[in-house]
């Protein structure tokens, strides 16, 4: 099936089919296996070849599970100034897995430029005049190749459709989930399409009920609010990878360092060839193969002896011969650091986040001056999923008002503590930040706000158990 001529069928307008050929070639390199570069064949010679396998660093996913890490970790805090909810959004949380997942997908989002995360009601129990009584809150989990805006505004996506996969007994269909604004309310509707050539096949509503992995789905929900019941996430670099400037889809951490991600993983397969190709070897004369009584001289499993030809030791007078290959360990050693100081460069990371100091220890100090355009970084692409997480809270919260979820409060305050702890010093800024409690430039509400991840409110009810003593 062919997504972009099921939509073209249908009339509906998305990013180009250019862009996700770009996303193709990104997961390739995030998987280190690209076409034609680390599958390729040598020329030996009078018509022959032989196939090879170019060796891979896998630097390009390493870039992704460190900005992964650094964006959202064990250490993030969400906090919501609303008790009932908080312990509410937290379950939910919890149940769908999303401090492993949601880390899964930042390290998704930084290999292929976008994610998206996609809440809903499951099991739903709806009385005689169709109101919702019950349900449990779900989140789907999709990456760039199967997120497709179909309206946006300065960056912003509007109505999208994403595409849901599934196999069901041996064949497979395409669950297309669209989010579209009418009259200005949000309504999704869902297509089941079966995956043969071109536009595929839709199917109607009563065939893909038959299906045990589409049984249930609704063809149409109208969500009754203004606001989408999706989020879309991305990292904060301007999408140079479209000649649309307004293309509203993400780019990855690397696709601008796909020439240094070649250069390196070139030169690590020529650093495993060298050691390969230089081992030691032993020429031997065929006459001392064998002893006088016909046994074997050598250990014929030992691979660093080569047999010469027949009478070579005749013109030769070399009965063995010893070759040892200068390897030439420093020079690519140093090809490598410098590649891995260019890639983390050109990623954000600063210049030296990928070294190899001998087994140096530094101060923290130290990491966090070297460190201090990887901080810039990280906190740029911070605004977006500050965001991002909000929003998906406050759907979380509409969802569990209309499953009837009583005490819940959409308009309560949400606060994001990402603590950029490895790369910022926090206990320097936490003693200057006291310096200025004593001063009186700081209130005692919003140091402990700051570093007790609560709101002024709350932290301001908390003041009269203090001691007077500093924290």
């Amino acid at each position: 099936m062919n997504i972009f001529e099921y939509f073209k069928k249908k009339g509906i307008d998305t990013v180009d089919a250019s862009f996700y050929r770009r996303i193709a070639e990104w997961d390739s390199w995030y998987r280190g296996n690209v076409k034609k570069f680390h599958f390729y064949r040598v020329y030996g010679g009078q018509g022959t070849w032989t196939r090879c396998r170019r060796l891979s660093l896998g630097m390009a996913k390493k870039v992704c599970e460190d900005m992964a890490d650094l964006l959202l970790n064990e250490r993030v805090k969400i906090t919501i100034s609303d008790q009932a909810t908080a312990a509410y959004v937290k379950e939910v949380l919890k149940q769908n897995n999303f401090l492993t997942k949601g880390n899964e997908y930042q390290e998704r989002m930084a290999a292929k430029g976008t994610v998206a995360y996609v809440p809903y009601l499951a099991d739903m129990e709806v009385d005689g005049q169709g109101n919702v009584r019950s349900g449990q809150v779900k989140i789907n989990y999709l990456e760039a190749p199967n997120i497709f805006p179909i309206t946006w505004e300065n960056g912003r996506v509007l109505e999208c459709a994403f595409l849901f996969p599934k196999t069901c007994k041996r064949k497979k269909y395409a669950q297309i989930q669209f989010h579209r604004r009418e009259a200005g309310q949000y309504v999704i509707e869902n297509t089941v399409v079966e995956c043969t050539t071109g536009a595929g096949r839709e199917l109607t509503a009563d065939e893909w009920n038959q299906l045990p992995v589409f049984a249930g789905l609704a063809g149409r929900i109208e969500t009754g609010s203004n606001r989408p019941q999706f989020v879309i996430d991305r990292l904060n670099i301007v999408n140079n990878a479209d000649d649309d400037d307004s293309n509203p889809m993400g780019v990855s951490i690397f696709a601008n360092a796909i020439d240094t991600l070649r250069k390196i993983d070139l030169t690590y397969d020529s650093y495993a060839n060298e050691f390969d190709l230089g081992r030691k070897r032993i020429f031997v004369a065929p006459e001392m193969m064998e002893d006088k009584a016909g046994s074997p001289t050598f250990d014929t499993t030992d691979t660093v002896f080569y047999r010469l030809p027949d009478d070579y030791l005749k013109d030769s007078r070399e009965p063995i011969k010893e070759v040892n290959m200068e390897l030439r360990v420093d020079q690519h050693s140093k090809a490598i650091n410098d590649d891995l100081n260019y890639l983390s460069f050109k990623c954000g990371f600063g210049p030296r986040r990928y070294r190899f100091d001998g087994g140096n220890i530094q101060t923290a100090t130290q990491v966090i001056s070297e460190n201090s355009d990887m901080y810039r970084t990280v906190q740029k692409h911070e605004l977006i999923l500050d965001d991002v997480i909000k929003e998906l809270i406050r759907i979380i919260i509409r969802l569990g008002i209309t499953a009837s979820v009583p005490g819940l409060k959409e308009d309560t305050e949400i606060t994001i503590d990402f603590d950029d702890s490895i790369i910022e010093d926090k206990q320097t800024e936490r003693n200057e930040d006291r310096k200025d409690v004593s001063m009186g430039a700081m209130g005692l509400p919003e140091y402990r706000a700051k570093w007790y991840g609560e709101t002024e409110d709350v932290a301001a009810g908390k003041l009269p158990e203090q001691t007077g003593v500093m924290p």
